[in-house]
């Protein structure tokens, strides 16, 4: 079936608010007490839950071999476990706008990482790509009055695991493949093994959140940013087959750009000069740094 190509712009445009919008949850999430290990085991049930249904929808199996075990312990690892412990991190400190900037630089960690997998390679305009990027980094960093507090710079390193990591997972995953999976099984299996990974870490830190209730802003920003991650995961995998790997792609400037607009409208954050400018320049360093039709994508 085909689709035009405003519908297929629309979709897009959905995805990257639905992805956009988990930044600002995630410093609601944050807001009240809550702490990384409590919110990734909920992140990993609920999407366990609806992905599992989806695959029973579609009448796929989840294969549970101890290949596909390992596999799925690694991605719930480094692509949630790891970079959500840094992302919740640093959302306890960073506000949620100067976050959404942060993720932008994957796909600028990604290249130096793909080049040396012999995945990929270097050019000019990629180069000067990653340049602004760092520079974009620095001027949320320097200047104190890019944050609005000095020492929330600090935090900055902590918030750059994130984008790292998924870095990392996508060239890995791009690099040997996914053992027959595909994305849909991946994510459902690595929430599985994550979750059973992450209950019990949650009680021995006491970080367990009690789903009774009485349920908060907080707990509402956890069930909202788990849904908009699994919808937009699903919808990035589908319009990949739809429209391709490098239009799909480009969901990365709306996620850092509703990321914004969202945290000023739910959380009437405002930001320096210095930070417009960094985004301006980050958004022409992706530009820069756009993969090549077929290059891995890092999952997020």
């Amino acid at each position: 079936m085909s689709y035009s190509r405003t519908t297929l712009i629309a979709i897009l445009i959905g995805m990257g608010a639905a992805w956009g919008i988990t930044q600002p949850l995630s410093k609601i999430a944050v807001s009240e007490g809550y702490r990384d290990i409590g919110i990734i085991f909920w992140q990993f049930a609920i999407g366990a839950g609806l992905l599992g249904a989806l695959l029973l929808f579609r009448r796929k199996p989840l294969p549970m071999q101890p290949v596909h075990l390992r596999f799925y312990l690694f991605i719930a690892l480094i692509g949630t476990v790891l970079p959500n412990w840094a992302s919740f991190t640093a959302a306890v400190h960073l506000p949620a706008g100067i976050l959404s900037i942060v993720i932008a630089t994957v796909p600028m960690m990604a290249l130096p990482i793909a080049v040396g997998l012999g995945m990929d390679r270097f050019s000019p305009a990629r180069i000067t790509g990653l340049a602004l990027g760092l520079v974009a980094i620095v001027l949320i960093a320097l200047p104190d009055t890019s944050l609005p507090e000095a020492g929330m710079a600090v935090w900055l390193p902590i918030a750059l695991i994130a984008p790292f990591l998924y870095a990392c997972e996508g060239n890995i995953v791009g690099k040997w493949g996914t053992y027959g999976l595909d994305a849909m099984q991946v994510l459902a299996g690595a929430s599985i093994v994550g979750m059973i990974i992450s209950a019990p870490l949650a009680f021995l830190t006491g970080e367990w959140i009690n789903p009774l209730g009485p349920w908060g802003a907080p707990d509402w920003a956890i069930l909202g940013s788990s849904i908009a991650h699994v919808a937009a995961y699903v919808t990035y995998v589908w319009l990949v087959g739809a429209a391709g790997a490098v239009f799909t792609a480009q969901v990365g400037y709306l996620v850092t750009g509703f990321g914004i607009l969202w945290a000023k409208l739910i959380l009437g954050e405002s930001y320096s000069p210095w930070v417009w400018a960094a985004l301006a320049l980050m958004m022409v360093g992706l530009f820069l740094v756009t993969p090549r039709p077929g290059a891995a994508q890092p999952a997020q």
